[in-house]
């Protein structure tokens, strides 16, 4: 066994025995086996104080109380125990150092080689229903983080636990070096020791800036000079950022707390996370929203489609490609994914879905045949798991959504240095919000329960969309998605470029495209909506014919025309106001009956007259829903 030499002297120290153990838990887990190890096996002298030194004593294990080691009485009703000399001495002091040992003799100090503590459950008791300022006071430890911190500071001879997640490695290592810890672990304990002291103090802080608010007369006060530290645990590398060049990269939890999702399979990307936990708070909100079970497919944090389990037509099974057999055997799940992924399935191709429901084998074989990166869901059927662990050749991204998560009441993001902190928009849109309808009833579709869900479909989806963001939808599901434009008439356009293709696939000569044997299902779903769109180079007009046994007759401007005026019953919300009546005006062309959107601004009355021109009913929610 290495020697433990002087920290002054630069020396490096290997294995240190642990002859004394400090030891004061609340959370007393694991606590009595810990010690009976350290005692019986390598002789270790155990202090402690109050309710754990009972425990121990009772099990059978001899315990020195502290009040004995350092001939002081616990007083102040026990907010002095530990706050003595001969504590923090025997935790401090540089083994080796010669000034060091001869101040301990003269003092009678002796040394304690591990402290093993629980600091007082600060935030359980704040959180506590009608909780008082003072009983909060009262549980902020003071002992516990000093003696922690002292542990910590000199863990080239001192050994600090702060949690029984950490007894079975420790007794292992104790094995492994008669009854010593090694200075890698005693560094490491020392590292999550000073993360917690600083989750712990920052908590406080954050408490105490929280009550200095409550007693401005403004409520919304914003108290400059209480600092609020937030503590984040690394959980796992990444690859890489947003690009191959960003790294490091990784993902970190708050300490204390799980992260969002448990990885099932695969290895998550940066941005997949990110599609990740914007489709799933979606999903969920739609469910919850509407009660029936909700799917998303998102790329690059935008969706591409979201959808609701509503039933297929005839016509949509057709330009789904959904066979009697598959349609007979949908679930509630895999509806609304089918649906989902068949908003825009271009822009699905390679997407990483969502939904709200436990992915049941049904819904596992429908992702299986297409091309996505992977799929974040409450749960999964065993049958189900075990095809996604198949997909890609095992590389399919299955992530298990944590159970009750507490995303925390606010959010905060760094960006060029600077951080952001705002009250998460925990909004989730209802029919409540559809019930101010501001148009006249007489001149206007009537807003029934289907208009309602698809506004409900599409406002949840653009909470969710990068702004500015407008979002069709039609029988439950999103049919046109424009996000991100500086223009709230662009965006209307963009998406309704989306709508239009959306629909035209259900023309029956799209339906009837004479596709060779063979052609895979993407380049099917991309030949049609080329075929739609027209506008070929020669080039790829070539490459384009190759895919039928006979070349198709043309899709004419004047064929669209005539099968989009049969377009109706679309629902559009946008995630702001339309500061002009341009926005209704695009939109009437494309069969929109209803409309949502915040309100609130000068030109209300302008694009509510607009609305009641085209027949299109309007429904002011009231809630802004800008995402960035």
């Amino acid at each position: 066994m290495a020697h433990v030499l002087s920290a002054v002297e630069g020396s490096v120290v290997d294995v240190v025995p642990i002859k004394r153990a400090l030891v004061s838990v609340s959370d007393k887990t694991g606590i009595v086996d810990f010690c009976t190890a350290l005692q019986k096996n390598y002789g270790t002298e155990l202090l402690s104080t109050g309710g754990t030194a009972k425990k121990l004593r009772e099990s059978g294990l001899e315990v020195k109380d502290v009040s004995e080691f350092t001939g002081g009485a616990e007083c102040l009703d026990g907010r002095v125990k530990t706050l003595h000399p001969k504590i923090h001495g025997g935790l401090l002091a540089v083994r080796g150092n010669a000034q060091h040992d001869a101040d301990m003799q003269a003092q009678g100090m002796s040394n304690i080689d591990m402290t093993i503590l629980n600091l007082y459950p600060f935030e359980e008791t704040m959180k506590r229903e009608n909780v008082t300022f003072e009983q909060c006071v009262e549980n902020i430890d003071i002992g516990g983080p000093s003696m922690m911190r002292s542990t910590a500071k000199n863990h080239v001879a001192t050994t600090i636990v702060t949690n029984p997640n950490q007894y079975d490695a420790l007794l292992k290592e104790l094995a492994e070096n008669n009854g010593g810890t090694t200075h890698k672990t005693r560094k490491l304990c020392a590292a999550k020791a000073f993360a917690l002291s600083a989750k712990y103090d920052g908590m406080i802080a954050s408490y105490f800036a929280e009550q200095i608010k409550k007693d401005e007369s403004d409520p919304e006060a914003f108290t400059k000079d209480v600092v609020a530290p937030r503590v984040y645990v690394p959980e796992f590398k990444l690859k890489y950022g947003c690009n191959p060049h960003q790294k490091p990269a990784a993902i970190l939890s708050r300490m204390g707390q799980k992260l969002p999702f448990e990885v099932l399979n695969g290895t998550p990307g940066y941005i997949n996370l990110l599609d990740a936990a914007n489709a799933w708070q979606l999903v969920k909100e739609l469910k919850e929203a509407t009660g029936l079970a909700a799917a998303a497919s998102f790329k690059h944090v935008s969706p591409a489609g979201a959808a609701v389990a509503v039933p297929l037509t005839d016509i949509e099974c057709k330009a789904y490609e959904v066979t009697e057999e598959t349609r007979a055997s949908l679930t509630p799940v895999s509806l609304a994914y089918l649906r989902a992924r068949n908003a825009d399935p271009m822009c699905s191709f390679g997407d990483f879905s969502a939904v709200s429901d436990v992915v049941d084998e049904q819904t596992a074989l429908y992702l299986k045949k297409e091309v996505s990166d992977g799929i974040v869901a409450p749960g999964y059927t065993p049958e189900a798991l075990a095809i996604l662990k198949s997909k890609k050749g095992g590389k399919f991204i299955v992530l298990e959504a944590t159970k009750d998560y507490d995303a925390g009441i606010n959010e905060y993001r760094e960006v060029y240095g600077m951080t952001f902190c705002q009250k998460r928009n925990d909004t989730v849109l209802t029919s409540d919000h559809m019930s101010t309808v501001v148009t006249d009833s007489a001149k206007c579709a009537p807003v029934n329960d289907a208009a309602v869900r698809d506004l409900i479909v599409a406002s949840i989806c653009v909470k969710y969309t990068q702004s500015n963001s407008v979002g069709f939808s039609k029988d439950g599901m999103m049919v046109g998605v424009g996000a991100g434009q500086q223009s709230r008439v662009d965006c209307v356009k963009l998406a309704g470029r989306k709508v239009q293709t959306w629909y035209l696939r259900q023309h029956p000569k799209v339906l009837a495209l004479p596709f060779k044997e063979g052609v895979k299902r993407q380049a099917r779903v991309n030949a049609r909506v080329r075929y739609i769109e027209g506008d070929f180079t020669d080039e790829e007009k070539i490459r384009w014919n190759e895919q039928f046994t006979e070349v198709p007759e043309a899709l004419t401007d004047e064929e669209k025309q005539a099968f989009l005026a049969n377009s109706t019953g679309i629902a559009i919300s946008s995630d702001a106001f339309f500061p002009f009546r341009d926005s209704i005006d695009h939109a009437s062309k494309l069969g929109v009956s209803y409309v949502a959107q915040p309100g609130g601004s000068v030109q209300d009355g302008q694009v509510t007259e607009a609305c009641n021109e085209y027949g299109i009913a309007m429904c002011h929610t009231g809630v802004r829903l800008f995402h960035h």
